[in-house]
Parts: structure tokens; sequence; C-alpha cells
């Protein structure tokens, strides 16, 4: 009877928990203080106790500090039967330079869902890059009275993901140049003899050398039954250096290592080649973080990526350097999300923080998937895709719901008074100075004009048959005509609703019009497709997103990005999404044309590839 009496409370003790969640009172200031003096001016409960909260057990999180946790993949099998929640994307209009405020919408929602409708609520949000963080954009985590907290803790070093990123891109990068040199530098057999050491007397394959014997087509397993032309083929990649894409990178605005020479001491033998640095969240491994299903499927995924070219002009992988295990094990920790809390106290995942505009610009998989399992079927999980919907969204439904297989409730779309004065003809916007007369005084000419931004915005998410809510992000300086005629020409245009918010001012209480107009919305029958099929040519990919969601008149390939694309199509790399490297700041190439830009031809500098993400990257006119 014990027996069964134990088994039974451990079954109970795995199904999924209602949440019994505690919010944490807000009382606004006005005028509203700095984002920082509103974050430290709130206590935010013990990260132990708002797992509990939402049905985490005790050995499903790994604690960081006080405020943040890890939480483990484990939780995704004890509640593969639990059905999942609403999943609703933030996306917005094409931006100024100052953001329009996703993030801060994603939060004030959740914050409204939860802390006023007590309806379970879920925020997935990117990690920031310190590049932006300490550049003139500043940190990413919402503002005002809609914000996650501790914002420093966010917007610094969380729990290590980023680093671990640089890490593992940089051991990468170390070991194409390491092997480059000693395969100028030595012969086979001296080659044959470090890669297959003699230990203890014995000498044997690594699995990952047993396969890479396979993909060669030897089918041998004793090191010392290869004859001389097959260890030649095994311990040389000649690799052709001219073709290496896998750069170095470090998380700072750094612009003097945008181009820099590497192996220029003695010990190197000569070897001397141009090279660069990239900010790391631009690195492949961060667009695999943010995509993959599983620790396993990261482990494939890291394998696949594509490093160079060898002398015949076949791919070089990272399976190919014999690395791959090395790259999960220092991933094997920012695999998980991150725990946090909003100022209300509910719940949100930090996971990945690839850039919009020349990465995918999502947060990742594995956090949504987790987050929809632990609201329940009644409640909802909020992403943000960066940038305006002709980006960050296009991928988030073309790359990141095929990698996942979830499909989107609601949509989202942020829009700001300012931003469409912009687009309607306005005066430049420059981070940094003070805003012109026309953006702080009324002017319904210009909003007016400027809304053929935010229709053409709806006509995008529309292309993908999800229902959208347009959320104005009202600033003190918009008056209430203004307000009201963004809000008429959104629902003309056909949007689900249009509401204004003042979660920034208000926290939640000012969301909970939005919160409600998402409810509804995500009652509505979602007809979600894909923009276009991948068995399509690369080329025609990308005309597809380029005229359809850019409007574009058509593109123009470069003889460099051409060439590109016929090597990637020869090598079976053909079937994959496209990832448009491109300017946010306007649906063109141009960043200083603003509002609707027609008649366009899109150049497509050059096109690089992600096996391991899984996508192709055209790099949009001068885009770096």
């Amino acid at each position: 009877q014990n027996m069964v009496k134990n088994t039974e409370r451990w079954i109970q003790s795995q199904q999924y928990r209602k949440w019994d969640l505690r919010c944490l009172k807000l009382q606004p200031l006005s005028p509203v203080p700095s984002d920082i003096e509103i974050s430290r001016a709130q206590s935010p409960k013990a990260v132990d106790v708002l797992a509990k909260e939402i049905g985490l057990l005790t050995d499903e999180i790994e604690i960081y500090g006080q405020t943040k946790a890890k939480v483990r993949l484990s939780l995704l099998e004890r509640l593969k039967d639990q059905p999942d929640g609403k999943y609703v994307l933030v996306a917005g209009i094409t931006p100024t330079p100052l953001g329009e405020g996703k993030s801060t919408v994603t939060i004030g929602l959740v914050q409204a869902l939860t802390a006023h409708l007590n309806i379970n609520s879920f925020a997935c949000l990117r990690q920031p890059s310190q590049g932006p963080t300490f550049g003139v954009k500043g940190g990413a985590a919402g503002g005002g009275y809609a914000q996650v907290i501790p914002m420093e803790e966010f917007n610094l070093h969380l729990t290590g993901d980023i680093h671990a990123i640089t890490a593992a891109n940089n051991l990468l990068a170390a070991a194409i140049d390491a092997r480059i040199l000693h395969e100028n530098t030595q012969s086979d057999k001296a080659l044959y003899n470090r890669l297959v050491p003699v230990i203890n007397g014995v000498r044997g394959f690594s699995a990952i050398q047993l396969a890479r014997l396979r993909r060669l087509g030897i089918n041998k397993t004793d090191p010392g039954t290869l004859t001389e032309e097959e260890i030649g083929k095994f311990v040389r990649l000649d690799i052709d250096p001219s073709t290496i894409t896998w750069q170095r990178v470090v998380d700072t605005n750094d612009r003097f290592l945008r181009k820099i020479t590497v192996g220029q001491a003695n010990t190197e033998k000569g070897f001397v080649r141009q090279a660069q640095f990239d900010i790391a969240v631009a690195s492949e491994i961060m667009a695999i973080l943010a995509l993959t299903t599983s620790l396993q499927d990261m482990k494939e995924r890291l394998g696949k990526m594509v490093v160079a070219n060898d002398k015949k002009g076949e791919p070089v992988t990272a399976e190919d350097l014999g690395v791959t295990g090395a790259l999960a094990v220092l991933m094997k920790d920012a695999i998980k999300p991150t725990l946090m809390q909003t100022l209300e106290g509910t719940p949100v995942f930090v996971h990945a923080g690839p850039f919009a505009n020349i990465a995918h610009g999502n947060s990742s998989v594995l956090a949504d998937k987790i987050a929809l399992k632990l609201v329940g079927e009644k409640g909802f999980v909020v992403t943000e895709a960066g940038f305006g919907a002709d980006i960050g969204m296009e991928k988030f439904f073309n790359i990141k719901c095929r990698a996942s297989g979830l499909v989107p409730s609601v949509v989202v779309l942020v829009a700001t008074v300012r931003a469409l004065k912009m687009h309607g003809g306005g005066p430049n916007v420059t981070a940094g100075a003070p805003l012109k007369k026309e953006y702080t005084e009324e002017n319904l000419q210009l909003v007016a004009d400027g809304c053929c931004n935010l229709q053409k915005q709806i006509q995008i998410t529309q292309l993908f048959g999800v229902p959208v809510v347009v959320a104005l992000n009202v600033f003190k300086t918009d008056s209430p005509a203004e307000v009201d005629l963004v809000c008429k020409i959104a629902k003309q245009s056909g949007a689900f609703d249009a509401v204004p918010c003042n979660h920034w001012s208000a926290g939640g209480r000012g969301a909970v019009k939005l919160a409600q107009a998402v409810e509804k919305a995500a009652n509505q029958k979602s007809s979600f497709k894909y923009l276009y099929s991948l068995e399509l040519p690369i080329v025609e990919k990308i005309r597809i997103v380029a005229q359809k969601v850019y409007g574009a008149q058509d593109i123009e390939l470069s003889p460099t990005a051409q060439s590109q694309v016929d090597c990637y199509t020869r090598q079976g790399f053909g079937n994959l999404p496209i990832c448009m490297a491109k300017t946010h700041l306007s649906l063109s190439h141009q960043p200083e044309r603003k509002g609707v830009p027609t008649g366009f031809i899109l150049p497509i500098s050059d096109v690089r590839a992600s096996i391991g993400a899984g996508f192709i990257y055209p790099l949009v006119g001068t885009v770096s």
C-alpha cells in the first residue's frame, strides 16, 4: 500500500500544476522616473518562489543569484501531454533609430494579462547584446513601468550565454587557422600521428573520426590498416583560406576590429591573412541556440556549420575539424532558458539574442515551447520579433515557425505617432539629438500621411493569414486627436482592432484594453501559411520576399552573389529558407527612404549560408 501511495504521490507531483502567482503591487509616479530608478524601487520575488508559483519542480531549476534561474529541458518531457497555450507575436512598423517600444509593449501586455485579468502569461524576450547596451540604443528590458527586473542583471551578463557563444565561436576560429598551419608545415604521416596518437600502446579512432572516415567512403576501423592515399585523404582538409567565412567575435562595438590581419607572429611561419571580428550575437552559434529543439539537435547543427570550402570547392564543416563535441559542451548550459520576472512579478524567459537586421531576430524556440506548456491551455505566451514586421516578423514565420512547428494565434503590431510622422515626411530623427517640433506638437496631416507604412505592415501580416491587433504606444506629447486618427486608420486597413496603450506610464493597467483585444483576436480562426515553398530555387525565394514583403519591383544579384547561389545550389543547400540581411530603417535597402517606397530594384551584394542554423542569408545593399 505504501508503494502504491508513494507512486500515486509521485505521479501527482509530475502532473501540470495550476499557477498560484502572487503579483507585485505597482504604484506609478508622475512624472515617470528613470528606468533604473523604477527597477530599483521594486523588490523582486526570490526566483525559486516564482518558479514554484508557476508549477516548476525544484529539480527543474538551476538558480543564479537571487533573481535568475536556468530552467532544465527535462520539463518538456514531463509536460509533453499538456496542451499548449496561445502564441502571440509582437512586431512593429518600420522604426525610427530610437525604437518604438516592442519590448515595452510585450511586457505591458503580459503584466495586463496576468496581474490585471488573471490569465496565465509568459513573456519570451531576447538577451540584449552589450553592443547596443553600451551604444546609443541602451538596454532592452522594456521601459517605464513595463520592465524586466532587475534591469541591470538583464542587460549585462545575465547567466553568461553570450560569453559561452563567444567562447565556442572563437574556439572554432582558432581550430581553423591552426589546422591550416599544421597542414602547411607537416607531412601526412606526422599529421596522422598527431590526430590518431598511440595512447598506452593502443591506437584508436574516436567516434567523430570514424564518422569522417565514413563520409570519405573509407569503411575501416583499425588505424593500422589505412593505405597512404587514405591517410592523406583523412588528415588533409585542404581549406582554401580565401573562402573562410567563419570570423572571430566579441560582444562590444569595437570598430577597429572590423578588418584585421592575423598570423603576424614569427611562430605562424608567414601564414598571414586578412580577417575580421563580428559582434558576438551575429555568430551562427547564436542562431543555432535560438532555433534548436534539443541538446542532440544542437550538437548536430553545430557539426553542420560550414566554415570554408576546400580547394576542390567542397564545403568544410565543424564536424570535419573534429570540434563538434567541444562546442556542444561549451554550450550545454546556454541551451537552458533563463527565468526572470516583470515589475509586477509575472514570469519572463530570456533566451538567445540574434539581431533582426543581420540574423533572424527572434528569441529561442525552446523558451517558447517550455512557456507554452507552463501557461496551460487558456494561457498566453507573448514573444517579440526584432525591428519592423517586414524583417523580424517575416523571419519569425518563415524561419522560426518552420523550425518549431508552432503556429501563432495573433500578431500585435506596435506603432508610435512619432514614427508615423517620420514616415509622413517629418524631419530626420537622430539618436541622441532632441526631437524637432513636428514630433512634439500636434500635426494630423503628417500622421495621416505616415499611416501608409502602418497599412503596408498590416498587409504583410495578412500575407501569413494571422489576425493583427495594432498597439499604439502612447507618448506624453501625442494629442488625443492623433491617437484617435491612427486607431481609426488601422481598423479601416484590416486590423482586427487598434488600441492605445499607456503601460509605460501606468504598468499593466495601461495595457488592459490591449490584453482584452488580444484575447478576443486569439479566438479568431487563424489560417496560417508560409510565404514560399522551400523547394523553390534560392533566387526565386529572395524575389518573393523582395516583391511581396518589401514592395520591390525586382532584385538584382551582383556577380559574387550569383556565383555563391550557384555554389550553394551545387552543394545541396538550395532548399533552405531565406534570411535577408537588410537595413531596418526602411522597407527598401536605402535607410533614408521612409513611408512605403515603390519601384526600386533590390540589390543583393553577396549571399552567405548558415547551414547549421538552416538558412541562406543574402546581404542587401551595403549592410555590414
